[in-house]
């Protein structure tokens, strides 16, 4: 896929964790792109992740419902992108263990709403076009102790959050090879970093450790999984974007295998050393309750294929980006404050007119 002047880029889920970093990415890297930040503005859709670029003359944020297909098509039909990179979804286990429907409706019928819309404006010129789906290893099932994730892994999804991605999958998949739609796919492990909703492990913990509350842990804390920095990810997105070929998947992974309870210990640590607590303060804080239904026991994925086709490769170790994700939340406690009571949604109406 060459590169052009000009191009326009529909980004979904840019309010969102990755995607407010890949938005900040393509906003600042290409200031010849027109980029559009379509988000819904969900519970984890938050705006104040992106006003160091609000106001660049290439940015725009359009608020509309993947699974709405009006609203989709009247998107793409206004702006006409030339690629659409597609992050937008549900993507916590455990809502979806509590409201499986949501996730079908996000995850596959919005894919679907896009792919179509997609279909429609490029049916006639597919040239230099893009629709790319971000998705997760989470698709490929558990792991034992040994082995690795790989692009012909086959699917074995164990939750309603992994199946709906799976189905999600299939289906961009089915659209390039039945109707020529020219589509990538990656595979991402555990992502973290900056401006990651306080549900998720690391931000919930430091949240909780801040403030002396309980650090629930699954089990017996033996679950492991492999744990990718956002910026790594995003610059993985880039590349596969720009490079990438049609009618591929491509995992994307760390290569920072842990298991839950050595991570959270090892954050315990940092997070003593940065509040000036005496060491082992924050252990005490762990309470083991009971396994999530369903919990997979290990992800871990080779990235191989991208390595060596595009040339990407982690930057950090994850003590490194840890590191990074601490001092940043600690550096940014309103932020949190903010996402964890809901008083970020006052900033959706002051600064867009949107409830």
């Amino acid at each position: 896929m060459t590169n052009k002047l000009h191009r326009t880029i529909i980004i979904t889920g840019g309010a969102g964790f990755i995607g407010s970093h890949v938005v900040r990415l393509f906003v600042n890297k290409y200031p010849e792109y027109r980029i559009i930040n379509l988000d819904a503005l969900t519970y984890a859709g938050n705006l104040e992740n992106l006003r160091d670029v609000e106001g660049k003359p290439n940015y725009t944020f359009v608020r509309a419902d993947i699974s709405n297909e009006a609203e989709v098509r009247q998107v793409i039909r206004q702006f006409h992108p030339d690629g659409i990179i597609h992050l937008a979804a549900e993507s916590h286990v455990d809502r979806s263990i509590s409201n499986p429907t949501e996730f079908v409706f996000t995850n596959i019928v919005g894919t679907v709403n896009l792919l179509n819309a997609a279909r429609e404006i490029w049916k006639d010129n597919p040239e230099g076009k893009r629709f790319y789906h971000i998705s997760t290893d989470e698709v490929y099932g558990s792991l034992g102790d040994t082995g690795f994730f790989t692009e012909s892994t086959p699917y074995d999804p164990k939750s309603p959050y992994s199946a709906s991605k799976a189905s999600s999958d299939h289906l961009v998949r089915a659209y390039h090879h039945t109707f020529g739609l020219p589509a990538v796919i990656s595979n991402c492990s555990n992502n973290y970093g900056p401006n990651q909703f306080p549900e998720k492990l690391l931000p919930l913990f430091i949240n909780n450790i801040r403030q002396n509350k309980p650090l629930p842990v699954y089990g017996k804390g033996d679950n492991v999984r492999d744990w990718l920095y956002v910026e790594d990810h995003a610059a993985a997105i880039d590349l596969i974007f720009h490079r990438g070929r049609d009618g591929e998947t491509y995992n994307i992974g760390g290569n920072n295998e842990w298991k839950n309870i050595d991570l959270i210990r090892l954050l315990c640590r940092l997070m003593d050393d940065r509040l000036d607590r005496p060491p082992g303060t924050s252990e005490k804080l762990i309470a083991f309750v009971k396994d999530r239904a369903g919990h997979d026991l290990r992800y871990a994925i080779d990235s191989g294929k991208l390595q060596n086709e595009l040339g990407w490769k982690p930057s950090v170790t994850f003590e490194q980006g840890l590191a990074r994700t601490v001092d940043w939340y600690l550096a940014n406690q309103q932020w949190l404050d903010h996402v964890s009571s809901g008083d970020y949604l006052k900033y959706y109406e002051n600064q867009y007119g949107v409830r």
